[in-house]
């Protein structure tokens, strides 16, 4: 039986189509596309190849698990870890956040833990220094209680602390009163002089 198909065709001394020395086959052609085998048949593509990936640089460590890509021909499925939203907070001055290797979310955050927040603030910070944009009011005083003081004069020595009147620190004002003194009659027709008092507590 001859053959079919037309696969060379010959004008003269011209050729006008020779298909007898081309290699192609049905799986080199993408899916659906049509064109002329070498014996001259009609053949329809099967290659279901959608893009040229030899120039890929992905890795499967780049490519998020478990989804799948193509690269220099040869499916890879990926093996980097979602880690969805992840948060975490610092509670030292130096402390550090390690960022585990992964796929995040973008809806992670890191803060200064809430302990440590609560001690940021004005009054815990010298006064006109800014620490984590809070400025500082504290001066050195503000813990300081100071009280007045009244004392009598005793015929004893007698100590006076500030811790005595409340806890105070000190004294800003201490009032001594005058040394009593009095003067009466007795029996023996003259004057009997009282200076000074005697500490009721001693």
């Amino acid at each position: 039986m001859a053959n079919e198909y037309v696969n060379k065709v010959i004008y003269g001394n011209t050729t006008l189509i020779d298909l007898t020395s081309d290699d192609v086959t049905v799986s080199d052609v993408l899916t659906g596309k049509r064109f002329h085998l070498p014996s001259g048949a009609a053949g329809t593509g099967t290659c279901n190849y959608d893009a040229y990936t030899s120039d890929a640089t992905a890795s499967a460590a780049e490519i998020l698990a478990p989804k799948t890509a193509y690269k220099n021909g040869s499916k890879l499925t990926g093996t980097m870890t979602n880690r969805g939203s992840v948060t975490g907070t610092i509670a030292t001055k130096t402390g550090q956040y390690t960022i585990a290797q992964g796929y995040h979310d973008g809806t992670g955050k890191v803060s200064i833990d809430s302990t440590e927040q609560a001690k940021i603030i004005a009054g815990n910070i010298k006064n006109g220094v800014e620490i984590l944009g809070v400025t500082g009011t504290y001066t050195g005083s503000e813990l300081i209680r100071a009280t007045t003081k009244s004392a009598t004069p005793y015929t004893t020595a007698k100590t006076y602390l500030p811790s005595g009147d409340g806890a105070y620190d000190y004294y800003t004002q201490v009032t001594v009163a005058a040394i009593a003194y009095s003067e009466v009659d007795n029996a023996a027709g003259g004057k009997t002089v009282t200076i000074g008092t005697v500490d009721p507590a001693a």
